[in-house]
């Protein structure tokens, strides 16, 4: 045999040679040190079943459970594990197509793996489950999970409980992926704030699975298997009676209640209106009930007692008077000669008051609320002479007013709270280009211009007034089970804030005098209780909305505060009643009843009629309809334009006339008007004349009728408020 040949026999020996060392060693390693094919196979074997905590209950201050869990399940998909799985059998039940279903899929391989179980329908109604049951074993790879949700005992404390909901990827990210897919978590409310507390920690259960998928037992004798730790339980403030009778007074209307204990800063009772039921977004309802509020333009998921922001109106003036008592500008006894307005400035300020005397001294200023006093007294404020300009006066009352809490975040245990406006030099400057004095924003002594706070600001300054000048951050949470010196959460609560009380005490009591004369003979005479000395302040508040492209003058907001008793406060309230009129029609009576029930822990019988009156109106303000018409329109056009599918414009018009078939009785009712926009659609020839106020029909083009100016201003003429009170 030639040499040439000989060395290529041997170049192919060796290379069988390598190639069978390295599958030898391949095999051992395999064999000997991996432990893939044995988890693989385990896998095959044994499911791996997440066991979800209980969520700790939440407790109101006599100790009710007002926030408890049931169960509902989840169904589960390990996208690895699918195989032969009867598609369309799965889609019939769950109501969706295949297209949805490889959708699904893909989204859960993408977010958490094909190893790994996602959540492929969450929530599952109860006639879901059942059939879900009966056919596992058809479906390989799909596994249900108990999922413990929330249930609301009494159907109240929406905004403030907060709800839970699945974690996304950024949630996942930022909780360096403490949290997996499938996890739920506080997304709003005490259950975002407290989830530290409240969430507990997953376990799991090792289950036997036969060759059909289904489960036969525990592995091992639950060997590996680690147990769920439910989640701790918080003990609140909250009067859950209280919360209820606010919410039923605050029904139909638009506004916020805060009551606070004023000795520790407790919140007792917190309302947003409108409001929803809690429950509406929990179980398999979850997803349509959210969308429903999210597309509602009154903004039913706002908290508006954090978020809401209102200028105080004359709810400002005991602070103001307060302010300038402690600066020496005024003693008890000044008074001004008032005639009906405030003429010290260019521009007149109008007084509810004409007879004389009644701004003849602080106590009586308070009592009938007289605008010429409060900015006559704010100018003498801010151009104190030790201060020897404006500017350094404004900053000086800017001071007392973040001392108040106002113009910035009070730091109550609930997420995303506002910490409204107390405009500072630096905004004049730029408006006014340096040039401004007190003649500028001297509305700012009767709370308005540019003074904007939340609900919750109001309440914890009366706090501060029937504390003489401390008060604790507000807060919901008193303590939490099994509370350990680790816990910090609630330190800053027990924290006292002597903000004010370097101001004397004789000060406050002309002030608490003033705002007794506002319910004894005053402004406030609805709000009296007997055998309750009540301090209080009235106030109304300009309300504006954009409408059509113009702004447009809405009737007043209804504003009141106060605390009682005034020997011995033990809560204080501030209420808000938006487009509803003067602070005693309204306003001054919801805080009465609340006041009432909590000291004496009912309601008279002669005063019963007056709660189902007050809870039975309807003070919705009518301009949210055409919100409602103009957002839904212009979205179902949108997606119309965008897709070229009618059904959204059908859609629209199916929900309209939903709407209309159940007409919401109301204080005034909007106008239909005359500008037309059209809409083309295809094949809408069932469309009728009644499908939404203002639209008709000919042939295939819908016309959707806009609000002139001239009907906007009719309508805005008709319904504006009545002066026939004082604030």
């Amino acid at each position: 045999m030639p040499a040439f040949n000989q060395s290529r026999q041997n170049i192919i020996r060796l290379i069988f040679g390598a190639t069978f060392v390295i599958i030898a060693v391949r095999l051992f390693i395999l064999q000997v040190f991996s432990d893939q094919y044995k988890l693989q196979a385990l896998d095959n074997a044994v499911y791996r079943k997440v066991v979800y905590p209980d969520r700790g209950i939440i407790f109101d201050r006599h100790k009710k459970p007002i926030l408890n869990n049931t169960i509902i399940f989840d169904l589960t998909v390990t996208p690895y594990e699918v195989r032969n799985v009867d598609t369309t059998f799965l889609c019939n039940l769950l109501n969706i197509d295949v297209a949805e279903f490889k959708e699904r899929i893909l989204t859960a391989i993408i977010k958490n793996g094909r190893y790994r179980p996602s959540v492929f329908e969450g929530l599952l109604s109860i006639d879901v489950q059942a059939k879900l049951e009966e056919n596992i074993w058809r479906f390989p790879g799909f596994t249900l999970i108990e999922r413990p949700i929330r249930n609301y005992l009494f159907n109240a404390g929406a905004h403030l409980l907060g709800d839970i909901g699945e974690v996304d990827t950024a949630i996942i990210r930022r909780s360096n992926n403490f949290y997996q897919m499938g996890d739920f978590v506080g997304r709003s409310g005490l259950e975002q704030y407290y989830e530290s507390v409240l969430m507990g920690k997953r376990g799991v259960q090792n289950l036997i699975k036969d060759n059909r998928n289904r489960l036969q037992g525990s592995w091992e004798n639950g060997k590996y298997d680690t147990v769920a730790v439910a989640g701790r339980n918080l003990y609140t403030y909250l009067d859950i009676e209280l919360q209820q009778l606010a919410e039923k007074l605050m029904s139909n209307k638009v506004g916020s209640v805060v009551a606070i204990d004023p000795k520790t800063g407790g919140i007792l009772s917190m309302v947003s209106g409108p409001s929803f039921d809690p429950n509406d977004l929990t179980g398999s309802t979850r997803r349509e009930k959210y969308a429903s509020l999210v597309l509602n333009v009154s903004g039913p998921l706002m908290n508006r007692a954090t978020r809401g922001l209102y200028e105080p109106g004359s709810t400002f003036k005991p602070i103001g008077g307060l302010v300038a008592l402690d600066l020496g500008v005024i003693t008890p006894g000044y008074g001004v000669a008032c005639s009906g307005a405030y003429y010290g400035c260019a521009k007149p300020v109008r007084c509810e008051h004409h007879n004389p005397g009644h701004a003849a001294n602080l106590r009586l200023a308070l009592a009938n609320s007289c605008n010429s006093y409060f900015c006559q007294i704010y100018r003498m404020t801010v151009d104190n002479l030790q201060d020897r300009n404006v500017k350094k006066g404004y900053a000086r009352w800017q001071d007392y007013m973040n001392a108040f809490g106002w113009g910035q975040r009070l730091g109550v245990d609930l997420p995303n709270e506002l910490p409204g406006n107390i405009p500072d030099t630096s905004e004049y400057n730029k408006d006014y280009r340096g040039y401004w004095n007190s003649c500028t924003n001297v509305t700012l002594g009767i709370g308005q211009d540019k003074m904007q706070v939340t609900p919750l600001q109001l309440a914890n300054a009366m706090c501060i007034i029937a504390n003489k000048g401390f008060y604790y951050t507000p807060h919901f949470v008193e303590k939490f089970e099994n509370e350990t010196a680790k816990d910090t959460l609630l330190k800053k609560f027990k924290e006292k804030h002597a903000a004010l009380t370097h101001i004397p005490d004789n000060a406050y009591e002309v002030i608490h005098a003033g705002m007794q004369d506002v319910v004894e003979s005053g402004t406030a005479r609805s709000a009296k209780i007997p055998g309750i000395n009540i301090c209080a302040k009235t106030g109304t508040s300009e309300k504006y909305t954009v409408l059509d492209g113009r702004r447009i003058k809405l009737p007043n907001n209804s504003m009141f505060v106060c605390f009682a008793p005034r020997e011995d406060p033990k809560i204080a309230i501030a209420v808000v009643v938006e487009n509803s009129g003067f602070g005693s029609t309204w306003a001054a009576p919801i805080a009465s009843f609340l006041i009432e029930k909590y000291l004496t822990d009912s309601i008279r019988t002669e005063r019963m009629k007056d709660v189902e009156r007050i809870s039975q109106t309807n003070l919705m303000p009518s301009y949210l309809k055409r919100k409602q018409f103009i957002a839904d329109s212009t979205r179902a056009y949108f997606y119309f334009n965008l897709r070229k599918d009618s059904s959204y414009i059908r859609k629209y018009l199916k929900g309209y006339t939903h709407k209309e078939k159940k007409p919401v009785q109301s204080v005034s009712q909007e106008p239909v008007a005359a500008t037309e926009t059209r809409v083309k659609a295809s094949r809408l020839s069932n469309t009728t004349d009644s499908s939404l106020p203002g639209a008709r029909q000919s042939d295939n083009i819908i016309h959707i009728k806009r609000p002139t100016r001239k009907a906007d201003s009719a309508w805005m003429n008709k319904n504006r408020q009545p002066k026939n009170q004082t604030s």
